[in-house]
């Protein structure tokens, strides 16, 4: 089945907000600068929107040499360039990985920012994915999320209010699925591209938050339980599109197609 690539989203800050694009380029370790920054605690932990809503009014820009952050929440942006050094120790869901702090100023900026003190740090190292054989930075578990347009709308249909994608948080969006039909695909293929759909993407709180306003609410989260909850791996969990690694690497194009099997 030919599918569009409806949208591409990179995300340089996990947890921070969305950087549309019209195209990227696909690493093995998902869309070239996706999650390769982070935020941690003192104690190395990292920061998300589950505990820290207003991660989500931070709009960085990267290059892969600068890093813009802009936020409604401080009077002017953070500008710095890439920082190397010793990589420290630090956590994802409490599985450990490394990164390299980004310097005092960028701490101090967010730390005052976001009213919690947390360090800014860059990937470094390997970090390997439960299942599939990938690799990724600091995304939760996978290095590529997707969600079909036609999922989107077949739950706004449920709802009282209509949701956008960016909600969400996918890296690819696709339209030509149908409701769910990213369910049933393990494979999307393109020109130089392939990626396999290993699990279903659990979801958590952070799709209750507001990404424009960083306000919370019950929904969608509410909605999507009452028909997407599965077991996978022993545990419970909602579903709400797929993760996957990717098996050949080149470019992706809003506007392009894919084929889904």
């Amino acid at each position: 089945m030919l599918v569009i690539v409806a949208g591409l989203n990179v995300f340089p800050i996990k947890s921070a907000g969305a950087v549309p694009v019209a195209e990227a380029e696909l690493t093995t370790d998902g869309l070239r600068h996706d999650r390769e920054y982070m935020l941690v605690r003192p104690d190395g932990r990292h920061l998300s929107q589950r505990e820290v809503p207003e991660l989500a009014l931070l709009r960085p820009d990267y290059d892969g040499v600068k890093l813009v952050v802009h936020t409604p929440l401080a009077a002017s942006p953070l500008v710095c360039e890439a920082v190397d050094g010793p990589p420290l120790d630090v956590t994802v869901h409490r599985r450990p990985c490394q990164g390299m702090d980004q310097g005092d100023e960028a701490a101090e900026w967010f730390s005052e920012v976001l009213r919690v003190p947390c360090r800014l740090v860059r990937f470094v190292g390997t970090r390997p994915t439960a299942l599939g054989g990938g690799t990724l930075t600091y995304a939760d578990g996978y290095p590529v999320s997707v969600l079909s347009e036609e999922s989107l709308d077949d739950l706004n249909r449920r709802m009282d209010a209509r949701l956008p994608m960016a909600r969400f948080r996918p890296n690819i969006v696709l339209r030509g699925l149908g409701p769910y039909g990213e369910d049933s695909v393990t494979r999307l293929r393109g020109d130089h591209v392939d990626i396999e759909l290993i699990r279903p993407c659990g979801r958590c709180v952070i799709i209750n938050t507001d990404q424009d306003t960083a306000r919370r609410s019950p929904e969608p989260l509410r909605a999507l339980a009452r028909y997407r909850t599965e077991r996978f791996g022993g545990t419970r969990e909602i579903m709400f599109g797929r993760l996957g690694v990717p098996r050949a690497l080149g470019a992706l194009r809003v506007g392009g197609e894919l084929t889904a099997s």
